[in-house]
């Protein structure tokens, strides 16, 4: 911009040199010389001055051209870094908490591997078939609580990312028109960044989906393999020989003798 100033105060002294008029030629008489008195004109002398000027006004023309597209290009610049007015960087976090929180209010059995190798180990994997039949039907009624509550789970996170769906819609439809509307580089290049932010927090939505399903597709598969080796305990109780009928003495009436 100082740059531009210095030109245009060096173009303005120049046209106001061309504006003050050339003095009268004073000469003595000479060849091809006609004049009145002391007053001489010089026809070729003043040809040759209006040449000069002709070509000083060209180049001060030319000057002006350049200063024009170096203002035109300083009014580009300054519109390729405009920020876009618009933001949906709040709403897409947003979003992702809501899709968070889903996850942190798992039941019974949350996303975390300790707990989940913690109650695999005690009601899945290595159940205790000593324990007795009361015992064992409330392990097994352990393990449908944790189905059920998995299946429920996975339903809240299905229903949390629907709604988000909404919210993706509009943000998209603005991002858009931001984009088709950037006035400069930097604009378009903003506007193309949230766009990929709002397709990472649609991925992020689908991983959770995806995280709460498989959860409850493996406690289920999970409760099935344990209610199948409870089973066979069961059964192996129920048909085990017991100890058969053992004669006694029988009273017919209270009292008697």
């Amino acid at each position: 911009m100082t740059r531009l100033r210095s030109r245009l105060r060096s173009v303005l002294l120049a046209a106001t040199t061309l504006l003050v008029p050339a003095a009268p030629i004073i000469a003595t008489p000479a060849h091809a010389l006609f004049g009145l008195g002391d007053i001489v004109f010089d026809p070729s002398n003043y040809a040759e001055n209006v040449l000069q000027a002709a070509r000083a006004l060209e180049q001060i023309n030319n000057q002006i051209q350049s200063l024009q597209n170096e203002a035109e290009m300083l009014i580009n610049q300054a519109r390729n870094l405009a920020s876009l007015p618009y933001s949906s960087l709040q709403r897409l976090q947003q979003s992702v908490q809501r899709t968070q929180q889903l996850l942190g209010e798992a039941q019974r059995i949350a996303f975390d591997v300790q707990q989940i190798d913690q109650i695999f180990s005690q009601q899945y994997a290595d159940m205790d078939l000593t324990a007795s039949d009361q015992q064992l039907v409330e392990l097994a009624r352990e393990r449908w609580g944790n189905t059920v509550g998995a299946l429920q789970d996975a339903m809240r996170v299905q229903a949390g990312v629907v709604g988000n769906i909404e919210t993706q819609r509009t943000e998209l439809s603005n991002l858009v028109g931001e984009s088709q509307g950037a006035t400069g580089a930097l604009q378009a290049t903003q506007a193309g960044n949230q766009i990929l932010a709002l397709q990472a927090q649609q991925l992020a939505d689908l991983t959770a989906l995806l995280a709460a399903n498989g959860r409850a597709d493996a406690l289920s598969a999970a409760e099935q393999a344990a209610a199948a080796e409870q089973g066979r305990e069961q059964r192996r109780r129920f048909l085990e020989p017991g100890p058969g009928y053992q004669p006694g003495n029988a009273r017919m009436f209270q009292g008697g003798s």
